[in-house]
């Protein structure tokens, strides 16, 4: 019986045992967890200023490229239009590129007159700016000039006709050739007195011209007028301008004059009649030549305006990736997010 009870204590007290282990051992679990749990919840707790500062720095830096990206663009956007605008204004606003050309000669132009009731006296050709002393003033007298004589209706007074006296002009430039001529006009009638003359690029082509009243009419309406006085001599000094446009070219004289008084050392009873004297010559022996030149190159816009587009699609590219990013970004946040609280829960 004796056994039987110390069998039984013994047991009782191994049982005693393992409960205590066991007590022991579950505490000892349960510090642990308690342990992690803290450290978990220290490494949550210390967690969050480090995410918060690293979220608001990739927000600042996602605001910057987006600011970049702005500005790329309206930099890009600015430079095409401004280019567009300059190829436009130079397409519009053709420069003028001026040249001269030196000649030995020029083409004889056509000086047409219109002395009205006025009398050609003499017409000659002289040489190196030379003209001899005047004989027999106010008297008619031999000349060499080659003289055509062309009536018409004027192109803006249809009812009005005109008698145009056309001379050949001087050419050589070299030897200073020049024409002087001389008119007589009684000026008892007029309180003043001039003589209208026009300068037309080529003689011959009023020789050539099938109807020379048409193309005295044609040059009345391109060419300008200018006139000379009674009682002087003004000397003419031509030069010839030529301009080529877009699509034609058009002849223009340009001139400079000088005025001479005449000392009329006729008798009184002569000196009713007006004398007129006037000097045609060419000014130098240089051809000033105008070009209108458009300097927008299209190639040179085309060009540019590749570049801008490239910047274009760059910038394109570069927003495609910046929020290709920022969804990125989001949705890991939100992946964390959520691993928290299923954590937490």
């Amino acid at each position: 019986m004796l056994r039987k009870e110390n069998s039984r204590s013994y047991q009782e007290f191994n049982d005693d045992d393992d409960d205590d282990e066991g007590r022991a051992s579950e505490h000892l679990e349960h510090e642990e967890l308690n342990d992690s749990i803290s450290q978990e919840d220290d490494i949550r707790e210390n967690s969050p200023p480090m995410k918060f500062s690293k979220a608001c720095l990739k927000n600042v830096f996602t605001v910057v490229l987006i600011f970049i990206y702005l500005l790329l663009t309206g930099v890009a956007a600015f430079l095409a239009y401004q280019t567009i605008s300059d190829f436009l204004d130079k397409l519009n606003h053709p420069v003028m590129s001026v040249t001269y050309k030196e000649v030995d000669s020029f083409s004889p132009p056509g000086i047409a007159l219109y002395p009205g009731k006025a009398q050609l006296l003499s017409c000659r050709h002289h040489y190196h700016d030379y003209i001899p002393p005047l004989v027999d003033p106010g008297k008619p007298q031999e000349g060499d000039c080659v003289i055509d004589n062309v009536t018409y209706f004027g192109p803006f007074t249809s009812q009005t006709e005109k008698r145009a006296l056309v001379v050949r002009g001087p050419s050589d430039v070299r030897n200073k050739e020049l024409i002087f001529m001389q008119f007589s006009h009684n000026e008892t009638e007029e309180d003043f007195s001039a003589i209208i003359y026009m300068l037309f690029a080529r003689f011959s082509d009023l020789i050539n011209s099938a109807n020379k009243s048409d193309f005295m009419r044609d040059c009345e309406r391109n060419y300008s007028m200018w006139t000379f006085s009674g009682g002087f001599r003004t000397w003419v000094k031509m030069s010839l301008v030529k301009t080529s446009g877009k699509s034609n070219e058009s002849v223009e004289f340009r001139q400079e004059s000088t005025v001479v008084k005449f000392n009329d050392k006729r008798p009184e009873s002569e000196q009713s009649n007006q004398l007129f004297f006037a000097v045609f010559e060419w000014r130098d022996p240089f051809m000033q030549e105008i070009r209108l030149i458009v300097t927008a190159n299209p190639w040179n816009s085309v060009a540019i305006l590749c570049g801008v587009f490239m910047a274009l699609f760059k910038a394109a590219n570069f927003a495609k990736l910046t929020i290709q990013w920022i969804i990125r970004m989001r949705k890991r946040h939100l992946r964390n997010k959520a691993r928290e609280l299923n954590q937490i829960s």
